[in-house]
């Protein structure tokens, strides 16, 4: 709880920016292929990107043609897929921890073996009362523009880049909308270098709509 506690306060926090250097490459047996770029440099990963991703049903089950794994039927049955993943996880965790501390407290038990056997039974029941709890939540997440009331048109915005990137390496950069700072990955168009701080001019967005193409811009 005191690590999901802390997560979430960062998350709120926002704008924290870390280096990261990672592939991850995922196959649940449908077409899902996460591939991250690992030439990031200076670049960063929101705490806001993880906590709200999502795993849609019809990336699990739409594309499908063998029966779901038992796993499968788990995620989608207690609510891990079709909302952010994150937000299930918590819930489940926090529901889990209240049965075990209001268990243990009633019965005197949370200092002996049977408590934490009352611990490890809360598991199943926290799993039924968090697909009660979060199931209300689903429509509101499906209606959510996770990018605010509107799209926000970025092509053709100017920025800064907040990394030194030339060729196909991805770093990230800075573009203010309506008086609101925007963090994007970018890319070289042309490969040329592009340096830290130097003001560009965001040409087009990735065919995969992961990151944008941008080149160098001057006021001369």
């Amino acid at each position: 709880m005191l690590i999901l506690v802390l997560y979430w306060l960062v998350t709120m926090v926002s704008g924290v920016d870390f280096d990261v250097d990672f592939d991850v490459d995922v196959d649940v047996d449908v077409d899902i292929d996460a591939d991250f770029d690992t030439n990031i440099e200076g670049g960063n990963v929101d705490f806001q990107d993880i906590s709200s991703t999502e795993v849609n049903k019809e990336d699990v089950v739409g594309k499908r043609r063998k029966p779901l794994k038992w796993w499968q039927v788990v995620l989608v049955y207690f609510n891990f897929v079709g909302l952010p993943f994150m937000f299930t996880f918590t819930s489940w965790i926090f529901i889990w921890w209240i049965l075990t501390t209001m268990i243990t407290t009633i019965t005197l038990s949370y200092e002996n073996t049977f408590g934490f056997i009352i611990m490890l039974l809360g598991f199943f029941p926290a799993l039924i009362l968090t697909k009660i709890f979060t199931t209300p939540f689903k429509g509101f997440f499906k209606n959510l523009n996770k990018d605010g009331d509107s799209p926000i048109d970025i092509i053709g915005r100017r920025g800064v880049c907040l990394s030194t990137i030339k060729e196909n390496k991805m770093g990230s950069a800075e573009i203010v909308v309506e008086n609101t700072p925007l963090s994007i990955y970018v890319k070289s168009l042309n490969g040329e270098q592009i340096n830290f701080r130097e003001p560009i001019l965001i040409i087009k967005q990735s065919t995969d709509k992961n990151y944008y193409y941008a080149q160098s811009y001057t006021t001369n």
